[in-house]
């Protein structure tokens, strides 16, 4: 169970972490501490484990900052559901092993602060008593989420996912 957070069309990599909090400025902090430190302070201040980001068009534009979706993991974000991403943060995202899907139709069905059950293994989520299943990954990024990132996946089964996954 996790608490929905709601976000507008072309978040960008600086507003999930300002440059100014990138790691190498920050080596002794922990990159998760800024998430959303600017853009939504709420957020930052309140977000738990589980909780699932919801967001309109374009979610993750901007840089390719690959440490903006690791704060996200570092928050423990249960998944990102969007109307769709930008390349290189979906991408980065998956890497990481952080679920996350396109689903155009959960935008204006769900409101910010509701509470959800989110179940990643079967793409399908769940708010305020009303099921949305979830367009599925393509099968090489459900293998590394699955495993819980690329690294972690490459270390277990000794190659780079090409080719079918399931």
């Amino acid at each position: 169970m996790g608490r929905i957070w709601k976000f507008g069309d072309h978040v960008d990599t600086d507003q999930i972490v300002p440059g100014r909090f990138a790691p190498y400025m920050r080596p002794n902090e922990d990159v998760g501490n800024a998430a959303f430190i600017e853009a939504r302070p709420d957020f930052n201040q309140n977000a738990q484990p589980g909780d699932i980001l919801v967001a309109g068009v374009n979610f993750g534009c901007g840089s390719s900052r690959e440490y903006a979706p690791l704060a996200l993991k570092r928050r423990g974000i249960g998944g990102i559901i969007a109307i769709s991403f930008a390349r290189i943060f979906f991408r980065n995202a998956v890497n990481l092993g952080i679920p996350l899907w396109a689903e155009p139709k959960l935008f204006d069905a769900v409101e910010d602060g509701q509470n959800a059950e989110l179940d990643v293994e079967n793409g399908h989520v769940r708010v305020a008593g009303t099921g949305y299943p979830l367009a599925p990954l393509p099968a090489f990024a459900r293998g590394i989420v699955r495993e819980g990132g690329l690294a972690p996946y490459v270390l277990k089964h000794g190659r780079l996912p090409i080719g079918d996954i399931d």
